[in-house]
């Protein structure tokens, strides 16, 4: 029989139903799914080998979870990911409002229901993506929006006294029996909020105005913190620690290549930009590597975190540049450009907190720091090393390059150039293609360009090359010719 079709107890009964407590549930289909050799958190990379196996244990040995960690670290994520270790549909009595199981109901509804109408109890489905609760602490959440309360209207209605169990309005957890319930940001919850949910995780009882229920509620719970250092907003209370079974520590991407892996399945980009914009391999590790300069910059509080949702909005705003460039110009095909990471900016300023001497600096120099940084940093896995100290006329890789920049005093490279005027202009640094022959012979055309211009903002980053801003663009000269136009 197809399973929805299944509308009364008696049926249910009849099909031989036997229903499991929802951490059962995830357990034996968390097996299933391990034996089958099929991943389990699709989507989430990087913690392959860290956070998910401390995850599956803890579904497997049946414990509410803790993901501690800092913002953006797809703690929100993991915990949504669970709906999909759920049983596709599970019966409820009809009309329960907790989603009371009809072979083993626990609200005076669903038991009162049952002895009226014996077998021909009528029962309801909820899918899976039903089951999934959120709620985000804050210090405006009280008792009775979490558990319940005392509601005058319905006693009034109903013609009972506050004495009847009948006059409580369920709260978010109890209607979220049977189902996963997730609260982030849990240090947020005031103490005293945080000390009603005792009960619940242990117990299994709830309690509103003077009613002691016993409600052994059927659920999952999975709360979300940074760590205690990160916020003196609250902490969580050491009772409520002591009864959430396993505590997991989340990360931030090991490795560039996990990052631009995160990036491109997170970015929200429709497929006119990927068609006009060609992006090269380079410029993606560029990107990310601005955001592992950041956690390690002596500018940003590094308690803080630097969300992996920085790289997302930059790779938006970096596309979004190179986008509004060609759209004014014209043409349906351009190459992303190192000069278009001016356009992230905002996205970084946005997504760091700076501790003092960054907030000295400003955010804007922070964030062209960071892209410094990053170019500074993949320079020398690329080309050859740029050393600190070099014997006064000994020849190098470079040479050639910034003689020619002696030599004819610089050039100018505009924002919002065509692309053949921008070639153009690098190609007049002759120097570059026979550093591109030698050094990177394998190179895509398609990529020679950036690596052009790659060059020139490492020679630059170890100070071998001068490079100002301006309001259209920017401009690279000599090094010492900049000293001497300066005096």
């Amino acid at each position: 029989m197809e399973i929805k079709n299944i509308k009364t107890l008696g049926q249910l009964k009849a099909v031989g139903y036997k229903s499991s407590s929802i951490k059962d549930e995830l357990r034996n289909n968390l097996r299933e799914k391990i034996k089958s050799g099929k991943p389990v958190f699709e989507g989430v990379h990087g913690f392959e080998n860290t956070v998910i196996p401390e995850l599956e244990r803890a579904i497997l040995s049946r414990h509410n979870i803790n993901l501690l960690g800092l913002r953006g670290q797809a703690k929100t994520r993991l915990a949504r990911k669970m709906v999909e270790l759920l049983d596709e549909y599970i019966p409820f009595v009809a009309g329960s409002e907790i989603n009371d199981d009809p072979l083993n109901p626990i609200s005076r509804f669903a038991k009162d229901l049952i002895v009226e109408k014996g077998e021909d109890t009528p029962i309801s489905w909820l899918h899976r993506s039903e089951r999934f609760f959120e709620k985000l602490a804050t210090p405006d959440v009280t008792v009775a929006d979490l558990i319940g309360d005392v509601d005058p209207i319905k006693a009034a209605n109903l013609k009972l006294s506050y004495a009847d169990d009948r006059v409580i309005h369920f709260g978010m957890i109890p209607r979220a029996n049977r189902c996963i319930f997730v609260i982030n940001e849990l240090p947020d919850l005031q103490a005293r909020i945080q000390v009603a949910l005792f009960n619940i995780l242990q117990e299994g009882d709830i309690q509103i105005r003077g009613f002691k229920l016993r409600m052994p509620l059927d659920m999952q719970f999975i709360f979300t913190a940074n760590p205690e250092d990160y916020t003196n907003r609250g902490s969580i209370v050491t009772p409520l620690k002591d009864r959430i079974g396993s505590q997991i520590l989340t990360h931030y991407p090991e490795s560039v290549a996990v990052a631009r892996a995160i990036t491109e399945q997170e970015a929200k980009l429709d497929e006119t930009q990927h068609k006009l914009v060609y992006v090269p391999a380079l410029a993606r590790d560029i990107l990310e590597q601005i955001s592992f300069e950041a956690r390690e910059s002596e500018y940003i509080d590094n308690k803080s975190g630097v969300s992996a949702r920085m790289s997302i909005t930059a790779f938006e705003n970096l596309m979004s540049t190179a986008e509004r460039r060609a759209l004014k110009a014209g043409v349906d095909k351009t190459t992303l450009r190192l000069s278009d990471f001016v356009g992230i900016i905002p996205a970084i300023t946005g997504k760091v907190e700076l501790v003092y001497e960054g907030e000295q600096e400003g955010a804007a120099v922070v964030a062209q720091n960071l892209i410094g940084l990053a170019i500074r940093t993949l320079f020398p896995t690329l080309l050859p090393r740029i050393e600190k100290l070099e014997k006064p006329g000994e020849k190098t890789p470079y040479s050639d390059v910034i003689e020619w920049f002696f030599a004819e005093s610089g050039f100018e490279l505009l924002d919002d150039a065509s692309d053949l005027e921008y070639q153009n202009i690098l190609d007049e640094v002759t120097p570059l293609d026979v550093l591109l022959k030698k050094y990177l012979p394998q190179l895509d055309k398609k990529d020679q360009y950036f690596m052009k211009e790659f060059i020139l903002w490492g020679l630059v980053e170890y100070k071998k090359l001068s490079k100002d801003r301006f309001a259209q663009g920017h401009q690279f000269k000599d090094m010492y010719g900049s000293y001497i136009s300066k005096l």
